[in-house]
């Protein structure tokens, strides 16, 4: 049971009975007298347990900590957060989504919140003579040469999630104002699903490691049944997911009881058994073969935009994409660029705070790959990751994007309200959960109009921060626009801040910050590959100056003296024995291995056993690794 209910209760128990024997008598008292027995059982069990050390020392009380705690995400955000300060989203952006949902007021009086001196504080260049908005709101065309059926894109999309981490209507909800909207609907890895196709909006298919949908029993790749779905009007195009932004080079374990008969049919695995995403895809593992495997899913589609996704690691990596879409003379239609700040319903915290580039770094460094290859032209991009605002929008267009994809304010538009309760399946706005007792309370029809009018105002406000600027369409944008602040002096425009390569400059001559990774980078190989010198010696030496003359086997067991009569430098047979041991040479440490103290031995010599190993009640984990780490085979 919630800790938090069962304090609450008891406490409010406890009044009643107090307040109902003092007016009953005699049987309230022997009522109360049980509710007494209960308390002292509990402490009983509180200082005989060993899980909880503040229980044993301070049984009862001890409760009202876990009550506290459990309270304090919604204290924190209702009592004490600012209105600029919360994470991942702050309260105004919150309350502007809420607003333009909803097609209410979204305005603000007197002033900006922001620090406008804080370092890092960016900001657009407005013209002192504005133009109008565009009668038509832009869009934008997706699909290169070897493209049959290009897509017109609108500026701001619905990003991926799956069905199975969102709520059927949650999904449904998306899709019928997707279709309201003209706009794309992403579905997400975890399968086509009858809800994406329930209301007939525009679908780009997204395929991530595990092949959900289109898999053999296996887990490989089904071409057939590949090209049974991606040739049905809906899907548009199709994405191959290679990562995300919150937990790149991980994939994914959806456990087996999680696995309910809808799940089980929308990404063709079995019933109740655990469902995994592989780490990386099995259909590739070169970026050759990932450039092939674009132009097979291209023509199984019958000739449908096909694109990659991935949070941007190694700048090697997206080097040798580009050497293979040359070297095959094939390339994807897109790449959507997500962040690392960008969302999901489960990561560990390292992943999601240490892993993977930000959003606004993998955005220029893909856009100055293509446009130093002179893919550029040819190759669409979109950025992912808290895309939320018209500003947003406007700012990833500047930095390299053609297009944007939000999902956690589409998922706001829906209703959610950051519980950051999406892993527990206790959503309590029915988005991120399958409890059908949950889902029910998210009505289809209303939140479908809100996901619709969020989009529309939110790409009509882009168009128009565009107007104000005196652009009429987004490819009068450019890196002199934005700026940002880089001391508590000075302002820097993002022309001046970070160096833009030319059209084929990495073809002619690469830069230098650019020539090792171009050097490097191989269409045969993801990674960074080249050996690094000093990790591949195979004996260790000192270097010259590091050497202790009149260091030898023979006067290894006490200090070496110095000598008028030794020589200032030492010859190759003075140091055969560097570095070694067992009377061949003296290391550094006068040959004396490390020791620990007694008190940190066992009986036998060996290293202690951990005192927290006896944990109680605590379970101990298995040595098993993790399924989502795994990679495809």
């Amino acid at each position: 049971m919630n800790n938090r209910l069962l304090i609450i209760g008891g406490l409010a128990t406890l009044f009643f009975i107090l307040v109902v024997a003092y007016l009953v008598g005699l049987w309230a008292w022997i009522v109360l007298g049980v509710f007494a027995l209960m308390l002292v059982a509990l402490a009983i069990w509180d200082m005989t347990q060993k899980r909880h050390a503040i229980l044993r020392n301070f049984p009862i009380l001890g409760h009202m900590r876990y009550l506290l705690e459990s309270m304090r995400p919604e204290i924190q955000q209702y009592f004490i957060e600012r209105n600029f300060d919360g994470k991942p989203f702050d309260r105004d952006t919150r309350t502007l989504v809420y607003s333009r949902s909803k097609g209410a007021d979204n305005h603000k009086a007197f002033g900006t919140e922001r620090d406008t001196a804080r370092i890092g504080y960016e900001y657009l260049l407005h013209s002192t003579a504005p133009v109008r908005p565009p009668e038509k709101i832009p869009t934008v065309r997706v699909g290169g040469p070897d493209c049959r059926q290009p897509y017109d894109l609108s500026l701001m999309n619905i990003s991926s999630m799956s069905f199975g981490s969102l709520s059927k209507n949650a999904v449904l909800a998306m899709n019928k104002g997707a279709a309201m909207g003209g706009f794309i609907h992403e579905t997400g890895e975890g399968g086509l699903t009858k809800y994406h196709l329930a209301h007939g909006a525009d679908l780009f298919w997204e395929i991530g490691s595990g092949y959900f949908g289109c898999r053999t029993e296996d887990g490989h790749f089904n071409p057939e049944r590949f090209a049974e779905k991606a040739t049905l009007p809906q899907v548009k195009g199709v994405t191959i997911k290679l990562s995300q932004g919150a937990k790149p080079g991980l994939g994914g374990v959806l456990p087996g009881p999680k696995v309910t008969p809808e799940i089980a049919e929308a990404r063709e695995v079995p019933l109740g058994v655990d469902c995994i995403s592989p780490a990386s895809h099995s259909a590739f593992t070169t970026p050759r073969e990932m450039v092939r495997f674009v132009a097979q899913l291209r023509e199984l589609s019958g000739g449908k935009p096909v694109g990659i996704k991935l949070c941007v690691g190694s700048r090697t990596d997206v080097l040798a994409i580009c050497k293979a879409v040359w070297e095959e003379r094939t390339a994807p239609d897109y790449i959507i660029v997500d962040g690392s700040e960008g969302g999901t319903g489960a990561a560990p915290l390292e992943y999601s705070d240490h892993v993977g580039t930000p959003l606004t770094e993998g955005l220029m460094l893909v856009h100055n790959a293509l446009v130093g290859t002179g893919l550029r032209h040819m190759i669409k991009i979109g950025a992912a990751g808290k895309v939320a605002t018209g500003s947003d929008v406007v700012k990833r267009l500047i930095q390299g994007a053609d297009f944007t994809m939000s999902a956690r304010p589409m998922m706001m538009a829906t209703g959610c309200i950051q519980a950051q309760k999406c892993h527990t399946n206790e959503c309590p706005v029915g988005v991120a959960t399958q409890d059908p007792r949950l889902v029910r309370s998210l009505d289809v029809e209303d939140k479908s109009k809100r996901v619709h009018n969020y989009q529309k105002l939110t790409v009509r406000e882009a168009v128009q921060i565009m107007a104000s600027m005196g652009l009429t369409r987004p490819s009068q944008l450019n890196t002199r626009m934005l700026r940002r602040r880089v001391d508590h002096l000075n302002t820097k425009s993002y022309a001046a801040i970070y160096h833009w390569l030319r059209e084929d400059e990495l073809l002619n001559e690469p830069p230098r910050g650019w020539a090792a990774d171009w050097e490097e980078a191989d269409a045969d190989h993801f990674g960074e590959h080249a050996p690094v010198g000093y990790l591949t010696e195979p004996e260790p030496e000192w270097r010259e100056e590091l050497y202790v003359p009149g260091r030898s086997a023979a006067s290894a067991a006490e200090p070496a003296t110095e000598s008028a009569t030794e020589p200032a430098t030492a010859t190759a047979a003075d140091r055969s024995g560097e570095g070694k041991t067992g009377g061949e040479g003296e290391p550094r440490s006068g040959g004396r291995p490390p020791e620990r103290n007694a008190e940190e031995k066992d009986l036998d010599g060996a290293r202690p056993r951990r005192s927290g190993s006896d944990t109680g009640s605590t379970p101990v984990v298995s040595n098993e690794p993790r399924p989502e780490g795994e990679v495809g085979s």
